[in-house]
């Protein structure tokens, strides 16, 4: 099942989407994952202020991001991690954001990523009273998991993903979303990166 993609999760400061104080990272390469990250951002001026309601959520305080990369420091590094894959997060609208407004509010190149979302799959392919990323992660056999820690969220988002292309049988990122009646997106850059200017760049589903 040669199915490639790279799970994505963020996690923010406050009600800013340019927030990020951190994010976790899922490689998957022919159906299994082959390699996680997962790191703290210190969040861009301006965007910085940690919410109460955030921290209990996630657990992050200001003080936990002192040292750590600011937005376009670690922006190369998740772009070395995630390369031209496509991008999977549970409900991928609001990471998708994250990444383009933080960028934004940096000046920073927005990297033109596909993506699709797992929470829409999740509603095509589960029978579910609920959708929220732990309920869909038990039914594909990813349990007992960190919710709100960026990278154990997206290694359970992976998970969900690898499950439902061996339920459905697909072998690639476009055979997934036509058998769960999903699109493949992008997010919407004036400008695209130099990082993703090589020859086997594939064009948008």
């Amino acid at each position: 099942m040669p199915l490639d993609f790279t799970a994505i999760d963020f996690e923010t400061a406050n009600s800013s989407n340019a927030s990020a104080c951190s994010v976790g990272l899922a490689r998957v390469r022919d159906g299994r994952v082959v390699a996680t990250a997962g790191w703290l951002i210190q969040p861009p001026p301006g965007h910085d202020r940690f919410f109460e309601v955030n921290t209990r959520i996630h657990g992050i305080r200001e003080h936990d991001v002192v040292g750590a990369k600011g937005w376009s420091e670690q922006l190369d590094d998740l772009a070395a991690f995630a390369g031209a894959d496509v991008l999977v997060a549970h409900n991928a609208g609001f990471d998708m954001t994250v990444i383009r407004r933080a960028c934004e509010a940096t000046g920073d190149i927005c990297p033109p990523y596909r993506y699709m979302c797992s929470l829409q799959v999740s509603r095509k392919m589960y029978d579910l009273d609920s959708y929220r990323l732990p309920s869909v992660a038990a039914v594909a056999g990813f349990v007992d998991f960190a919710h709100h820690d960026a990278s154990a969220d997206a290694l359970a988002c992976a998970h969900i993903m690898i499950d439902v292309a061996q339920r459905t049988g697909a072998y690639d990122m476009s055979s997934l979303a036509e058998a769960a009646g999903v699109r493949i997106q992008q997010i919407p850059v004036a400008e695209a990166p130099s990082l993703f200017e090589f020859d086997d760049a594939v064009a948008v589903a």
